[in-house]
């Protein structure tokens, strides 16, 4: 099966406004804003896609090397706005006209005026010793304090700084400050061939291993001009729906936990080491490493009905047992609400936007399969923590089904390429992780190396939600309201 068609266009950096505006308003979204350094002059590549059906098309502007700029789209979307913050961050590029631009991705250490992804950036200078602190907007008024939580947390979680504006125990303003993983992973990819750059992919978010890898791999092969077989395809969708369920069974159970009723968390987690288990039998890893790769995807066997049935009910047993219970319905109902109209302005994508209504699928706007063919996605208007629960279990349900239509349709264990056709040397993957649309875009040198790759996990576009429905909810909610979101850290923090 092909992919959606991708056009590229080259504008000046006085037309793009008019463009971007007009593609906003035939319902395409700003999915990645690439920098790239070229020598003489820099090129930043703004995504748009819609769907169905599955559209891509591609602005691309050249600034002048020395003192670029582009005219800000923050009035048009205010996802633009984080990818002008991020890419002044990165490249120095001046969007004009920003109304904030403060660093997004650069802490107050950072050198002034390095750019890491410039050519000439070489190693990081010294950090700075004079850093001021972060410029935390600070909410005034009688009986308002700040509480300030992270970036250094109990347990496992990464790490994450949140400041809280609280008046009694209800929050006024909360404000996210992250980063404090970066890694540093497109210039990881500068210079990598095609297989260390599947190892950085399938590493970037340790819980997304094959969102990740099969967005990288759809780039690498519209780069390369490699179609595809039916049957890679097949096995494809089938290791992603495997992903999505055992993150929604954490999830699920997760919540619970989250309201004190451990009963439920633990068959959760009963559950989602069953289903790592399957995993492991089906791929030879836990987390799915391993299975696809560029050009082909292998399995050792596929889940039999018989398995599949019996997760299915464990799993409706998890759910009933958590929803008669009213502590649970009672914390979840209308705690921390996201609405429809807050969650379409920011831009929110997968499970959270979803759970506010927006029906934002790259299974059904980009697919790349049989299955997803007429796919509807599951929906909820609730926008609050009841909503996001429900939201999961809706897509472990569709989740569980399509692997076991997979199951009937898959005709082998292994499937290579089918052909080639002309090879473009850049391309564009898209895919629908478990928390919602991930974006790859590769460049390849003439040598078949990555000379550019660009990264979005829906993590990016969705932290600025949590801050929205995190308004009038409570202190003692805010776990809670951070668990039903789930956003990544590590996806983020690139």
């Amino acid at each position: 099966m092909t992919v959606g068609t991708r056009t590229t266009t080259d504008i000046g950096a006085d037309e793009l406004h008019d463009l971007a505006a007009s593609l906003f308003d035939t319902g395409h979204r700003l999915a990645a804003v690439v920098g790239h350094d070229d020598g003489e002059f820099l090129r930043v590549v703004y995504v748009f896609t819609s769907g169905p059906p599955d559209l891509r098309r591609e602005l691309v502007v050249r600034l002048d090397a020395e003192s670029p700029a582009v005219p800000t789209l923050s009035d048009l979307s205010f996802s633009a706005s984080r990818f002008e913050r991020e890419l002044h961050d990165n490249f120095g590029i001046v969007p004009l006209g920003h109304p904030f631009l403060r660093p997004l991705v650069r802490h107050q250490h950072w050198p002034e005026h390095w750019y890491p992804l410039r050519n000439n950036a070489g190693t990081m200078p010294a950090e700075r010793i004079d850093a001021a602190p972060y410029p935390f907007i600070e909410v005034r008024g009688s009986g308002v304090y700040e509480i300030p939580v992270g970036p250094v947390h109990a347990g496992l979680i990464e790490p994450g700084h949140f400041r809280f504006s609280v008046v009694g125990e209800t929050i006024l303003k909360m404000t996210a400050r992250l980063w404090y993983v970066h890694r540093g992973i497109e210039r990881m990819f500068q210079g990598a061939d095609i297989d260390r750059g599947l190892e950085i992919a399938e590493r970037i978010s340790g819980d997304t291993a094959v969102g990740h890898t099969l967005a990288y791999c759809m780039a690498v092969e519209e780069a390369l001009g490699l179609e595809v077989s039916e049957e890679a395809w097949a096995l494809r969708s089938m290791l992603l729906e495997l992903e999505r369920m055992y993150n929604h069974v954490g999830d699920v159970g997760a919540l619970c936990n989250d309201v004190s009723f451990g009963v439920a968390n633990a068959r959760a987690l009963a559950i989602r080491e069953r289903l790592l288990r399957l995993n492991e039998e089906v791929t030879g890893h836990r987390l799915l490493r391993g299975s696809i790769r560029v050009g082909a995807t292998s399995v050792r066997t596929f889940p039999t009905g018989s398995e599949l049935a019996q997760v299915g009910e464990a799993f409706d047993a998890l759910v009933q047992l958590a929803r008669s219970n009213t502590v649970v319905v009672d914390r979840f109902e209308g705690t921390a609400v996201l609405a429809a109209a807050d969650a379409a302005a920011i831009g929110t994508i997968g499970v959270v936007g979803r759970a506010s209504g927006l029906a934002i699928d790259a299974r059904a706007s980009h697919p790349f399969y049989e299955t997803d063919r007429g796919f509807v996605p599951a929906v909820q208007s609730g926008g609050d923590v009841m909503a996001r629960f429900d939201q999961r279990v809706d897509e472990f349900h569709a989740s569980l089904e399509m692997v076991r239509r997979l199951n009937d349709l898959a005709t082998g264990l292994s499937a290579g390429s089918a052909s080639s056709v002309d090879a473009s040397r850049s391309g564009l993957g898209i895919a629908e992780g478990w928390r919602g649309t991930i974006v790859h875009r590769v460049e390849l040198d003439a040598s078949g190396r990555i000379s550019r790759a660009r990264t979005v996990d829906p993590s990016f576009l969705n932290w600025p939600a949590l801050s929205v429905a995190l308004s009038d909810t409570i202190v003692p909610d805010f776990p809670l309201a951070n668990k039903s979101f789930n956003l990544s850290y590590a996806g983020n923090d690139l």
